[in-house]
């Protein structure tokens, strides 16, 4: 558990994909039926080393990932466990229908990676800068979506989807270079169920991705000013965690939803549909306000889509003060 008066933001000395390469490095080692797909982005996925190992089970696809995700279907059909990359706007908007019709429709088991989700886009700007791809999947019947913080949760979620047995159509939103560090070597994770960082009574910051920094830095502000925030990554968007939810609202009655994606159809919606259906509390969405990307440094982004402490901040004093 983290203490929000003492947290400072931390990096890692590994990169998320690099995290996503050796961890399916090393489950192929241990598993044949591994397969890893890309669209022509080999260098910016970090995945040349596993091309390298495993040359006959690394196919290079090209810039067409519809027809990628049909390919791993393919694959599925034929026993493996595909693992398919691309820029997260091309794999999810542009490859939809294959990945719906071809993949969930026909119930296969098919891992999709979609990198560089949101802001993490920068100077690629707003063409490749996906507001809106978990919204997009968040509507297909059974599949899970998942957004990991840092590279211990990288590794460990790549691990599961590789070694344990899962079977279905799971798609990881990661930013490629990100490399916050939130969480120790070993720790564990459950799809499905969120991780409380921080404990608090006042409100409840659910976050994600590189939101979860940006929450444990808002705490730690409102923390020396008196409020106590009870932060939670949820790294699964769906299924959502809905008994934590409901619990948060039990304890906090207040909550703040942090995404780095349209506030319509992604986090902030899960959490809310919850909360309406079970337990109604004020709740205020940090998150990008109905808008196209546009070419910029990461750190000016942040602030020009409203994704930052002191945003969730003011969000936190606003939901707690509807409490009343």
């Amino acid at each position: 558990m983290i203490n929000p008066i003492e947290y400072k933001p931390l990096q890692s000395t590994k990169l998320m994909r690099e995290a996503y390469c050796e961890t399916l490095i090393s489950a192929a080692e241990k598993d044949e039926r591994i397969v890893v797909l890309d669209a022509d982005l080999i260098g910016s996925s970090g995945m040349k080393p596993f091309f390298k190992k495993f040359p006959e089970r690394a196919i290079q696809c090209g810039i067409a990932e519809a027809n990628m995700l049909g390919v791993a279907a393919g694959l599925s059909l034929t026993g493996k466990i595909p693992f398919a990359h691309s820029f997260a706007p091309f794999v999810t908007r542009r490859a939809c229908d294959q990945l719906f019709v071809s993949g969930a429709y026909a119930k296969l088991n098919i891992r999709v990676l979609g990198s560089d989700p949101g802001i993490t886009a920068a100077y690629n700007g707003g063409t490749h800068m996906p507001f809106e791809d978990m919204a997009i999947l968040r509507a297909i019947p059974d599949i899970t979506l998942l957004e990991p913080c840092d590279p211990t949760a990288v590794s460990e979620l790549t691990r599961q989807l590789a070694e344990d047995g899962l079977y279905g159509i799971y798609y990881i939103r990661m930013a490629r270079k990100n490399s916050a560090a939130i969480y120790t070597e070993g720790e564990k994770f459950t799809i499905g169920k969120g991780k409380i960082l921080s404990e608090g009574n006042d409100v409840t910051l659910f976050a994600s991705g590189i939101m979860v920094t940006e929450a444990l830095s808002a705490a730690a502000i409102l923390a020396s000013e008196g409020i106590s925030a009870r932060v939670v990554d949820l790294f699964t968007w769906k299924p959502a965690d809905a008994e934590l939810i409901k619990e948060s609202a039990a304890k906090t009655r207040a909550f703040v939803t942090c995404e780095n994606h349209n506030i319509y159809g992604g986090l902030g919606s899960a959490i809310a549909e919850v909360t309406a259906r079970n337990c109604p509390v004020p709740i205020e969405f940090v998150g990008v306000e109905d808008r196209f990307g546009q070419v910029g440094q990461e750190s000016y982004l942040r602030g020009e889509y409203a994704l930052t402490a002191e945003h969730i901040v003011s969000a936190a004093k606003k939901a707690i003060a509807r409490k009343a």
